[in-house]
């Protein structure tokens, strides 16, 4: 597994650092997006949908209906595993179809059901810093290719003000 880490970043860097992830990571992804209550999972989201061509004020957090679906230049299924009971709960929604679909499944509070997540998934893991503005943003993977995309998001200078 590696490991790549962006400190200290701001919503607008959170904002670039997502455009720059639609336009140079594949069409087809699983993003397993962790962090606490207020992390800004749902607003990394939100950035990407934009950064995709979807307005960002259609993207909520699917907390109670579990998967939203937007069309844009990338596909996105957004899921939220915060209300599931167990993984079994996570698989009767048919996820593995999604998982195998050509667009971006993101799933918020994946960590609740990582044992069943594909071996593929990116893993996001947002936390807040000191300053409550800021945030640490973690990626992890067993995928190699997706090292690559992510060395290519340094290049966006994304760097504490």
């Amino acid at each position: 597994m590696w490991r790549a880490e962006i400190k200290s970043v701001n919503l607008e860097q959170v904002m670039r650092l997502a455009q720059s992830m639609v336009t140079h990571f594949p069409s087809k992804l699983t993003l397993g997006i962790t962090g606490t209550l207020g992390a800004g999972k749902t607003t990394l989201v939100q950035f990407i949908a934009e950064a995709a061509g979807i307005e960002k004020e259609s993207v909520t957090s699917p907390t109670f209906t579990l998967l939203q679906t937007h069309r844009g230049s990338v596909t996105l299924h957004h899921m939220d595993a915060y209300r599931l009971h167990d993984e079994d709960e996570f698989l009767e929604l048919g996820v593995e179809e999604l998982f195998e679909d050509d667009a971006w499944t993101l799933i918020e509070w994946a960590d609740r059901v990582r044992d069943v997540m594909p071996t593929d998934t990116l893993w996001i893991d947002l936390s807040p810093c000191e300053q409550s503005d800021l945030r640490h943003i973690e990626f992890t993977s067993e995928c190699s290719k997706l090292h690559a995309h992510v060395s290519h998001l340094d290049r966006i200078e994304i760097q504490p003000e």
